[in-house]
């Protein structure tokens, strides 16, 4: 058990890293009141899942340290549906009913299909 939990915490540390970066990168080059980052890095972040548990279902490691890791530690420490739900909350705060609408359902449908991709690509 202690194992499997410094595996999750080293891929969290990594995933946080990594959407620390991904976060500064978008902002740079799409400077907007929109969310874009969390956006981006949401539907990163699902597609990811969908192909890393394709593969760990294709090569049978459902249930090992590397699927904690990957898919627990890095895709979890990388992905922030809690700064999307604070986000939502902040544009509905300062009157942008719409664009928090649009952040919701483009974060929603976008991740479900890329989830879907991610496993189809690997199954295919």
């Amino acid at each position: 058990m202690l194992r499997t939990l410094l595996v999750i915490a080293l891929g969290g540390g990594i995933g946080s890293v990594l959407r620390f970066l991904s976060t500064n990168l978008v902002q740079k080059y799409c400077p907007t009141v929109f969310p874009i980052a969390t956006l981006v890095i949401n539907i990163l972040g699902c597609f990811l899942i969908g192909i890393i548990v394709g593969l760990l279902e294709r090569h049978e490691l459902s249930n090992s340290n590397l699927k904690w890791f990957l898919v627990t530690g890095i895709c979890g420490g990388y992905t922030t549906f809690s700064a999307f739900s604070y986000e939502n909350v902040a544009l509905f705060q300062s009157n942008n009913s719409g664009l928090a609408f649009l952040y919701i359902g483009a974060s929603v449908i976008s991740g479900l299909f890329a989830v879907w991709l991610g496993l189809f690509l690997v199954r295919a």
